[in-house]
């Protein structure tokens, strides 16, 4: 009898806690930020010189300056017209919304950079494991993205225009689908 009530009260918390992750996360990726856009999001740097702050404000120290237009970002919280963003290698600051633009890009496997000269992101002809690779792009390469559909997006990276695994890039969330 002991044994079967604390089988089900197991049960019961596994599943309260199964709940409320998945409530959770349904939550986290509704989120709407005050601009009416959804937290979190990506975008791109619009200019090639651009203050990372420590802060909202011009009043904040810049602790960073980005040098390349065009690089993902992450907005992860917005206050005002300031974002505040994170990189692919995991800095956080703030940005004015002015020097971001909603274009869509992407960056090869960043966490697989330093790994070897053998790894690489393939390139595909088509958006199938089993289609041709038209390219291999070594890890922390910059594309631009025009499509995903959740599982493969549409890249274009010097020259080459192909398809890319969702899950080998930074700039676009797991499951994510746009055109």
């Amino acid at each position: 009898m002991h044994s079967k009530v604390l089988k089900s009260c197991l049960a019961l918390a596994i599943g309260f806690v199964l709940s409320a992750g998945t409530a959770e996360m349904a939550s986290a990726q509704a989120a709407k930020g005050p601009s009416g856009l959804p937290l979190p999001r990506f975008v791109t740097l619009k200019s090639k010189r651009v203050n990372l702050r420590i802060g909202p404000g011009t009043d904040y120290a810049a602790s960073w300056m980005y040098l390349k237009a065009g690089l993902p970002v992450e907005i992860i919280q917005e206050y005002d017209n300031w974002r505040q963003i994170r990189d692919a290698d995991g800095t956080e600051g703030w940005v004015n919304q002015s020097l971001l633009s909603g274009s869509r890009a992407a960056i090869a496997a960043p966490w697989m950079k330093g790994k070897g000269k053998s790894v690489f992101v393939n390139m595909r002809r088509d958006a199938l494991p089993s289609a041709s690779i038209i390219a291999k792009l070594e890890p922390g390469v910059m594309m631009n993205i025009g499509e995903c559909n959740g599982d493969w997006c549409f890249a274009k990276s010097d020259g080459a225009e192909g398809w890319v695994a969702q899950s080998e890039i930074w700039g676009a969330y797991p499951g994510e689908a746009f055109k």
